[in-house]
């Protein structure tokens, strides 16, 4: 089995944490987004992982490909970097990872995050993972028939046809097929606003008569902007909590100071006179003085002092010191 990950987009709607790190991995619980992303497919795929191929701009550099392929790794994997020169859409941007599509394969975009306890219909010529929602007006939906096959593939319907939301997760049982449909596109300039979409190919697929099944998840976690990013990591830091995992390191320096779970805590951190939680990521070598935070996610080596923080978001080597609450402070930021 093989992962593509598209993942070239900056994401601006997260900036300015996402002008100096890609989106994907700016982290959520202590972990990448990506990384959280991959490790939860391999659980549901419950098979091995030959390589994840990440699809990047060539402006990420060399210590982002390098963290990329040291995440495949870790799943026992082969990491390998493509890059997408231009934003053609998401069936030209899987596209550049072409000489990696073969065999089955799952092919992820890397700014969701999900919970899900389903097993995977291998039979099937694809499954596509999908979501309940409560407004499907605003999303991609499929449509059912009887048999629980996806019959139709509808953008942001205006009338109700389903409440199954795209996610943006799908598996392919032949990746030689996924890629001959992608290349008709790219071949007869098949495009919809200039872009080649996947969905055209979906759509090319279900006529000729593959078999298309939904994968549901019960949890869905969106990382497009700064409030919903936040959100995203307090929900995961219940979930982690809940499943028993020990989020806070045990090289954490503590002076007079309280940390109420679930939190994550990392490596070197330091909390004086300040009261942690709950739900609060806090990276590597942080320190942390007459502070009380919640409902926070902060990053690396960042120095808070004499803050009310609820609702931040501060980025890596940051430093604050103020009265701010719901504040967005990008990386080697400083407000005094």
């Amino acid at each position: 089995m093989k992962i593509i990950v598209p993942m070239a987009g900056r994401g601006s709607r997260l900036r300015p944490h996402t002008l100096t790190v890609p989106k994907p991995l700016i982290p959520i619980a202590g972990k990448p987004i990506v990384h959280r992303l991959v490790e939860d497919i391999a659980g549901v795929l419950n098979q091995k992982i030959e390589e994840i191929a990440f699809i990047v701009s060539r402006d990420f550099g060399t210590q982002v490909e390098t963290d990329l392929v040291a995440i495949a790794e870790k799943l026992g994997a082969k990491g390998s970097i493509y890059y997408q020169e231009k934003p053609l859409g998401t069936a030209h941007a899987i596209m550049s990872a072409k000489e990696s599509i073969s065999g089955p394969v799952v092919v992820a975009y890397a700014d969701t995050l999900f919970r899900a306890d389903f097993t995977l219909d291998t039979t099937a010529d694809s499954v596509i993972w999908v979501k309940q929602v409560e407004d499907p007006s605003a999303f991609g939906v499929v449509q059912l028939n009887e048999k629980n096959e996806i019959v139709d593939f509808v953008e942001k319907p205006k009338d109700f046809v389903s409440d199954l939301a795209i996610i943006g997760i799908y598996y392919f049982k032949s990746g030689e097929t996924l890629r001959a449909e992608l290349q008709y596109l790219l071949d007869n300039n098949v495009t919809k606003g200039g872009e080649y979409q996947l969905t055209d190919a979906l759509e090319n697929m279900k006529e000729k008569g593959m078999k298309f099944v939904p994968g549901k998840v019960d949890e869905w976690m969106d990382c497009g902007n700064k409030n919903v990013t936040v959100e995203t990591n307090s929900r995961m830091l219940g979930f982690l909590h809940a499943d028993g995992e020990n989020l806070v390191s045990a090289t954490v320096k503590m002076e007079n100071s309280t940390i109420i779970p679930p939190c994550f805590i990392g490596e070197n951190v330091v909390l004086k006179n300040s009261t942690i939680g709950p739900y609060v990521s806090l990276g590597d070598n942080s320190h942390v003085e007459n502070t009380i935070i919640k409902n926070s996610l902060v990053q690396t080596h960042a120095t808070i002092n004499n803050a009310v923080l609820d609702n931040g978001m501060i980025g890596n080597h940051a430093a604050f010191n103020g009265k701010f609450t719901s504040i967005s402070i990008g990386d080697y930021s400083v407000i005094e």
